[in-house]
């Protein structure tokens, strides 16, 4: 069984305690800043002595992410519902040497079983080391299961989910201390490793609803609010197909047009505006109107350009690429009308890409990362 163990450094203050179950009411626009930092931040230890266990293990769900949302690409994402998403259950155990993690076992979709067990190689047992360090653990060993619920390469935040849910359950297995800024920041050890330096997953994942990413350096993660009383469905088709993220970026332009660039920045200001204003329909436009990324990845995704037509003839407000792909997305604001959507975008997967396709409406997830479940010491 592999482990990984890691050194804890002394900080400079201790912080209070942060509770994460789930997260507290956030204002209309909240900006939650860390300190200043690298475009790639160290992990430091926060607390101030090895802290003890409060509880045996702690399970933790973490949501599937839609990352991009058109024009807001490495910049915009959101949490989506529907009971998609990661589980990860971290315990304490004897048998792992005090201040390393392991990892016990990884199940869930068939593809799981392709997940490394070395803790340094798969996205949770990363998240979890880096949680484990900025606590300070140093006197207990902890072993690590992971259920996956997302499929991987399927644009809908596979690695994020993983990460965030394993830095949560640390956290809460020693009493909820990492705020949720930290909890980003040890998903982003995660996602820096495998899939690049980006929140857009990560961090919606966490802290639920729609974020924006407004600095790397210094980091800066806002989220931004939908209105409660505004009804917002997504529509995921993802058809049986691998769209690799490393291919899916090198499709990307190496220069961008200046009237591309105000067209792209406008429509992104338009749909954090219309998230704001919980305005569905100028949501779905300006997420349809990428001009920059979408072009060069559609084509790369059999039958992406008909998906996209057959959505909004179905009557969608907007459809684009979910990610990296190959799972599009649509949103609606009425949830039978989302499902209509959904069967007309999987029969153009089959017709013009000659792919199968399953659909999931979901709702918006406010939530977030949050502990399902919990056994004392």
């Amino acid at each position: 069984m592999a482990t990984a163990a890691f050194s804890a450094t002394s900080p400079t203050q201790s912080r209070p305690a942060h509770r994460h179950r789930p997260l507290p009411s956030l204002s209309r626009l909240r900006a939650i800043r860390c300190s200043s930092v690298s475009k790639a931040p160290a992990v430091t230890a926060v607390a101030t002595a090895d802290p003890s266990p409060v509880f045996r293990s702690v399970a933790a769900f973490a949501p599937a992410t839609v990352a991009n949302l058109g024009p807001g690409f490495d910049f915009l994402g959101c949490a989506v519902g529907g009971g998609l998403g990661d589980t990860v259950t971290v315990s304490v155990d004897s048998a792992v040497a005090p201040g390393t993690l392991s990892i016990a076992d990884v199940s869930g979709c068939a593809a799981a079983a392709k997940l490394s067990r070395n803790p340094l190689w798969n996205c949770a047992g990363i998240a979890g080391i880096a949680a484990m360090r900025m606590l300070g653990v140093r006197s207990v060993g902890l072993s690590l299961s992971l259920h996956k619920g997302l499929p991987l390469g399927s644009g809908l935040g596979s690695s994020a989910a993983s990460a965030a849910a394993a830095a949560l359950a640390v956290s809460e297995l020693f009493g909820g201390r990492l705020s949720p800024d930290e909890l980003v920041l040890a998903g982003l050890e995660s996602e820096k490793k495998v899939s690049g330096y980006h929140a857009d997953n990560v961090g919606p994942s966490i802290l639920g609803g729609f974020v924006l990413i407004r600095s790397y350096d210094p980091f800066e993660i806002i989220r931004l609010e939908f209105p409660v009383d505004r009804e917002l469905y997504f529509v995921l088709v993802g058809p049986e197909f691998e769209a690799p993220t490393k291919k899916m970026r090198e499709a990307l332009p190496a220069d961008i047009p200046m009237k591309d660039h105000v067209r792209n920045s406008s429509q992104a200001a338009a749909l954090v505006a219309a998230v704001l204003q919980g305005n569905v329909r100028v949501l779905g436009s300006a997420m349809s109107a990428d001009g920059i990324v979408e072009p060069r990845r559609a084509p790369l995704i059999p039958g992406m350009v008909s998906v996209k037509k057959a959505a909004i003839d179905s009557g969608a407000f907007g459809c684009t690429i979910s990610g990296a792909g190959p799972t599009a997305v649509a949103v609606t604001d009425d949830e039978e009308k989302g499902k209509e959507i959904g069967s007309r975008m999987v029969e153009a997967f089959s017709r013009e890409g000659n792919l199968k396709a399953s659909v999931t409406v979901a709702k918006l997830d406010r939530v977030g990362a949050r502990v399902t479940g919990s056994s004392a010491v």
